[in-house]
């Protein structure tokens, strides 16, 4: 793996410390795995939907929680004694012939931009749907500054 040296960002570029930090613990995080399989879509300018297969996984077993700027959706798939306490209809042990849908636990962790907000979440066929949206405060968007006369005048 090739490593990138940001140190000439430092020298010109005020308070992208943490964009280099982010790109560094992002290049080391290849441990993550790869389950469940996700899609990332652009919807529009300003607005994302992030789709994860999670068949098997009802809403009670997955939670979606931002902290900072770092989105993490776990789901815990309960256990076969857990699910025969949950319900006392199920006595009956299954019996699978063939086991290919995955009903283990998982962790998915997702940077966000500033300003990127979670707006809501739905679980629909299997699928979980995270949609976002990019809010950028009045006081951080673009405005024009009038050129006028005189500066005021520093009293020193």
């Amino acid at each position: 793996m090739r490593t990138i040296d940001l140190s000439p960002l430092y020298r010109s570029f005020i308070g992208f410390d943490r964009l280099a930090s982010t790109l560094d613990s992002a290049s080391q995080n290849s441990e993550q795995t790869t389950y469940p399989p996700y899609n990332i879509e652009l919807l529009g300018e300003d607005k994302y939907l992030i789709s994860m297969a999670i068949a098997g996984f009802s809403k009670d077993d997955v939670t979606i929680e931002v902290v900072e700027n770092t989105l993490v959706v776990a789901g815990k798939m309960k256990t076969g004694s857990d699910a025969a306490e949950a319900d006392d209809k199920q006595t009956q042990q299954r019996k699978f012939l063939h086991k290919g849908i995955s009903e283990r636990s998982f962790e998915r962790k997702f940077q966000l931009s500033d300003h990127v907000n979670v707006t809501g979440a739905a679980l629909e066929h299997g699928l979980l749907n995270i949609s976002l949206e990019r809010e950028i405060p009045e006081e951080k968007k673009p405005r024009q500054i009038e050129i006028g006369g005189r500066l005021l005048e520093n009293k020193h």
